[in-house]
């Protein structure tokens, strides 16, 4: 069962790149959208088929074990769907499915990435690729950066400013995904990453961002105007924020509690026998 998961994930990529041309249901289909819609879903097509190939490419060359792969590809067609798919056109009057949406790219996405550790499948295609993430991998020896960083982010792009520019602004609003995307990958990898000498600073990294996060979506929740523009619905802007609020704090604590755990059984063990 799993391998045959596993080899429709390999060739989804290609279904979900057909549809994207021909299905007038995904909102940024190369044949449905104008103008600059068209050129943004063109290069976000792209992208997400050049890095699928590469891994696929690169699985061939070194092997992951199965539940990597499955990890990996299901990442990117949730991601392909997100970005895509009709959500995508939904998120631009509804502040609860734009919230779905970067829910499911910093929560569900790059987590899955991470878990799938596709560094070494990438590593096959030569040092020119070690070079261009090595920076980022000094980075998330340091898990409070990173949370440091994604929740800059995250609070940057809810700013009632930069939120409508991202809506109304085809390109802002790419550029918003790939600053998600990447700095949650950056956390994830940092805290799910991390060794057993960095466990303490992972649960504090996860702590500190379901915290701010948590405030983030109470402060929609209770707001008592609309935040981004009086034809926004107040309702659907606290629901938004509700589900920032609880359904997002899911991820965050289950990592603190992971990291807990290694914290405590590191601590075990620095302790002499006599102590148990």
């Amino acid at each position: 069962m799993l391998r045959t998961l596993l080899s429709f994930s390999r060739h989804s990529f290609f279904c979900l790149f057909l549809l994207s041309l021909i299905s007038p249901a995904y909102a940024h289909s190369p044949l449905t959208s104008r103008g600059e819609e068209w050129y943004a879903a063109i290069l976000s097509t792209l992208l997400l088929a050049i890095v699928w190939l590469l891994y696929i490419v690169g699985s061939r060359r070194v092997k992951a074990s199965l539940w990597q792969q499955l990890s990996f590809h299901s990442g990117m067609i949730i991601c392909y769907l997100a970005v895509l798919g009709p959500l995508d056109e939904w998120a631009k009057t509804s502040a609860t499915a734009h919230m779905v949406q970067h829910m499911v790219l910093m929560l569900v996405v790059t987590p899955l990435w991470v878990l799938a550790s596709p560094l070494a499948q990438f590593h096959a295609f030569g040092k020119w690729l070690v070079r261009l993430w090595q920076p980022f991998l000094l980075m998330v020896r340091y898990p409070m950066l990173m949370a440091y960083l994604h929740g800059a982010t995250i609070w940057f792009w809810h700013i009632p400013y930069f939120y409508m520019l991202a809506l109304d602004n085809v390109w802002w609003h790419v550029v918003e995904h790939a600053f998600f995307v990447v700095t949650a990958g950056l956390f994830w990898w940092s805290v799910l990453k991390s060794n057993h000498l960095q466990a303490h600073w992972a649960l504090l990294a996860s702590l500190l961002t379901l915290m701010h996060t948590g405030f983030l979506g109470a402060l929609l929740t209770f707001a008592q105007s609309p935040l981004y523009g009086d034809t926004r619905s107040l309702a659907d802007q606290q629901l938004a924020g509700l589900i920032m609020w609880v359904v997002g704090a899911g991820p965050y604590l289950a990592a603190a509690c992971w990291a807990a755990a290694r914290w405590y059984q590191q601590r075990l063990r620095r302790q002499p026998a006599s102590e148990h």
